[in-house]
């Protein structure tokens, strides 16, 4: 795939409907380790300076949608501080080389978002690495599948309502020092908040916080200049699928169902973010722009 985000073509053959082998990575794994390896955008995307001088906070930024929206929004000339796992590293110092290509400022944070703490100091030193912070991206993300609830512990329940939610709260509410009119907030849902699997309880549970913290907070920020959206994406091909976000028999005909006949890539869901970034999407708040290959949602 070598055409860019404007290049006009058949969406459904845009990309190929991928059977992945059966594969097992241990949470949270690493893009590098995926097959096929999915679309970050890498050779594809192609900026016009949509966010010419603008400075974004991504966290889960090392791969997956993160890694797609931090390429991106380096090339429409933004700097970005990439904050993701530490057993990331690998991954998060391909996409800083990405973004050091562009001339753009690539700060390197890792830490663990389901710590508060850790969301704190990530913010803090995301606007030192960066002069300021006026984009914050909450993306980091965990999903666990789980056949019955009975056997979704406390520990695990907790968890994912950590990393989902309890991050996006405190990464937001300690960026709120540093953002000023005219900054864009935007959170990762997904359609499981509409459609939610039966194996996917918690997960799907916090894609419905999420889009109900970000009407909510959008409407609160108005006043401020501060607009706050959500990006929810149908099934795309990310290590997430692989670290028990999906039974390893079902990944084979992972995203087949959705009515474009295919899984989403990564740099699909890119430009969403950069709209949702820039001033175009000046009167848009409290939005959740679904980009789920024809899922139908309400």
């Amino acid at each position: 795939m070598t055409n860019d985000q404007y290049t006009f073509d058949n969406p459904k053959t845009r990309y190929d409907a991928i059977t992945p082998p059966v594969q097992h990575q241990d949470e949270p794994g690493l893009d590098s380790r995926l097959d096929p390896r999915p679309d970050l955008g890498e050779q594809s995307y192609r900026g016009t300076g949509r966010l010419s001088g603008r400075k974004a906070l991504i966290t889960g930024a090392d791969s997956g949608i993160g890694a797609a929206v931090a390429i991106a929004f380096a090339r429409e000339g933004a700097d970005v501080a990439l904050s993701y796992l530490p057993s990331e590293q690998s991954d998060a110092e391909r996409i800083a080389e990405l973004i050091d290509a562009e001339g753009r400022t690539a700060a390197l944070l890792p830490g663990d978002a389901s710590v508060g703490e850790e969301c704190r100091r990530v913010v803090d030193e995301a606007a030192m690495a960066l002069g300021g912070l006026d984009i914050l991206v909450n993306n980091a993300g965990k999903q666990v599948y789980c056949e019955k609830l009975e056997d979704l512990s406390d520990d695990a329940f907790d968890a994912t309502m950590r990393t989902n939610v309890y991050a996006m709260f405190w990464l937001t509410k300690a960026a709120l020092k540093y953002l000023p009119a005219g900054s864009s907030i935007i959170n990762t849902t997904s359609v499981q908040a509409y459609k939610p699997s039966p194996i996917l309880v918690d997960y799907a549970t916090t894609k419905a916080a999420i889009n109900t913290f970000t009407k909510a907070l959008g409407a609160q920020l108005a006043e401020r200049g501060i607009r706050v959206n959500a990006v929810a994406p149908g099934p795309v091909w990310t290590t997430l699928q692989v670290t028990d976000g999906q039974p390893d028999e079902k990944i084979s005909e992972f995203g087949h169902d959705t009515p474009i006949g295919r899984a989403g890539q990564p740099a699909e869901m890119a430009p969403a973010f950069v709209f949702l970034a820039s001033p175009e999407s000046s009167y848009v708040i409290g939005e959740t722009l679904n980009a789920n290959g024809g899922i139908p949602t309400p």
